[in-house]
């Protein structure tokens, strides 16, 4: 049997080493796992125990609609019912939009290390991307917008970016926005958008509601502690969300999603506890790759990526032997890993284990 064409030469996504696998190709007892950007402070109680009660109902199909959880975030973003979507994740909103706006010939513009789904989802569709080097760790928006053209469909723009963490301040998002002709949809992803302490930053749903073309993305993964479950959402203009809900799967989210995502927007108590424990979390990890003559990415989201001054993959191998999983392989970064921002303990681990792993690998270099 042949598969399409588009699809023969992409690579099968490459999730982090999971803390059993490690536990036994090592012989470990303790992993501390800082490579997917999890919560480390868990979840909601509110969303747990919704999971609980939704255990006798697992025989029985989840509300296609998601008219509760609609009703809830609606309520939370200021927003019309009509301009959400949910999925399995923003991931599965992003396979959405390319299948429901991109044809063989389109062009996306992304940045040359940003999130890969978006570059994924495009080529199985037949598009071109685009990619448009990062400046310094931020997405250049003046060389992206000329690089828009009549086969341009979609401008992707991760804020804060995955992996580099950085941010596009509200003012440079505004002047972009709005010189990108209205007919190119710009995608803001904004997985990470709740721990953003930054004044200059501003999520994008007031340009989603000013400008038609504009879509954001969130997820339930990150700061809501809900990433087992599989759940996100899009916020766009009405239409948008219209066309992109013609190619959504029937009872694309659970039940235990639906309901645990139901409690965990209304409990932003949690939601604020977990920003300021992140946020402390990353001023301690920053004070101490300073005292090691570290340079890292100013971090905005709940991960770090830092220049360990060797190849990433052989640090990250040092760290996995004492217990430590980071995050390596980043194309345009080879000497860079991203950490994610853990618990106090977990972070003092790291660094012990992070600088142990510089030490081995300066005597054998």
């Amino acid at each position: 049997m042949q598969p399409k064409n588009s699809v023969v030469h992409l690579p099968v996504y490459q999730p982090g080493k999971s803390v059993d696998e490690v536990k036994r190709e090592l012989g470990l007892d303790r992993i501390i796992k800082l490579a997917s950007n999890e919560n480390p402070f868990g979840s909601s109680e509110h969303a747990k125990q919704a999971i609980l009660n939704e255990v006798n109902n697992t025989s029985i199909y989840p509300d296609g609609a998601a008219r509760a959880l609609t009703d809830a975030v609606a309520a939370h973003l200021s927003v019309e019912h009509n301009q959400l979507i949910f999925g399995a994740g923003s991931d599965e909103v992003i396979l959405m939009i390319c299948r429901a706006y991109l044809i063989p010939g389109d062009e996306i513009v992304i940045a040359d290390q940003t999130f890969p789904q978006y570059k994924h989802n495009a080529e199985i569709e037949g598009a071109v991307t685009v990619e448009i080097p990062l400046k310094e760790g931020v997405h250049d928006l003046e060389a992206m917008l000329a690089a828009v053209n009549e086969r341009t469909k979609i401008v992707w723009i991760c804020n804060p970016n995955n992996p580099t963490g950085t941010i596009v301040s509200a003012e440079e998002l505004e002047q972009f926005v709005a010189q990108v002709p209205a007919n190119v949809m710009v995608v803001l992803d904004e997985a990470y958008c709740e721990y953003v302490t930054d004044p200059s930053f501003r999520d994008g749903l007031d340009l989603v509601r000013r400008y038609p073309n504009v879509v954001s993305l969130r997820t339930f993964s990150k700061i809501y502690g809900l990433a087992s479950l599989r759940i996100g959402y899009g916020v766009g203009h009405a239409d948008v969300i219209r066309t992109i809900n013609q190619v959504r799967e029937p009872f694309n989210t659970t039940r235990f999603a639906q309901a645990a995502a139901l409690a965990a927007v209304q409990d932003q108590g949690f939601i604020e506890d977990c920003r300021q424990k992140n946020a402390a979390g990353i001023q301690y990890v920053e004070q101490q790759f300073a005292r090691m003559n570290l340079e890292s990415f100013p971090a905005h989201g709940n991960f770090i990526m830092v220049d360990v001054g060797f190849s990433a993959i052989e640090v990250f191998n040092a760290l996995l032997r004492r217990g430590v999983i980071a995050r390596a392989g980043h194309h345009k970064y080879p000497n860079h890993l991203r950490i994610t921002i853990g618990s106090q303990e977990e972070n003092e681990a790291m660094i012990q284990a992070l600088e142990e792993a510089l030490a081995e690998i300066k005597v054998t270099s």
